[in-house]
């Protein structure tokens, strides 16, 4: 017998501008039942786990034990970390390498660490390795 990931809790302050967030980021839709000042919200990534958005009184204090690391479609890993940031995120780590390997680590309005890997035309065209904390042998 085995379970079934049905989606990635994150708790928040703001569940519905978090997730606004995310829509913009992974261009899943935020679902449309949900509004603001909701508690409860999920965006739903094509291809990818529903991101569920729960508003709890906590701030968030320490560093994430797990995270989310996001490979870029269309655009190298750089234009990515550009992007995500003009959305409002925030570098927290970089660990890009000169030969084009590592990841960068962002944080998202509400400060949770999530990971920029390189994109597969990227991997496919330089240098393998980079393995690290981003859990991506060919990050």
């Amino acid at each position: 017998m085995v379970s079934t990931v049905q989606n990635v809790a994150i708790d928040c302050a703001d569940a519905y501008r978090l997730a606004r967030f995310w829509s913009e980021v992974t261009g899943g839709p935020v679902d449309p039942e949900c509004r603001p000042g909701d508690r409860e919200t999920q965006v739903t990534p094509e291809g990818g786990p529903v991101l569920y958005f729960n508003q709890v009184p906590e701030a968030k204090t320490v560093k994430n034990r797990v995270h989310l690391c996001l490979r870029p479609d269309d655009t190298g890993r750089d234009a990515e970390v550009a992007r995500l940031l003009a959305l409002g995120a925030t570098l927290v780590g970089d660990h890009r390498h000169p030969d084009g390997t590592g990841w960068a680590v962002l944080a998202d309005p509400e400060g949770n660490e999530f990971c920029v890997l390189r994109s597969a035309a990227e991997r496919a065209a330089g240098a393998t390795g980079g393995a690290g904390a981003a859990g991506a042998a060919d990050a």
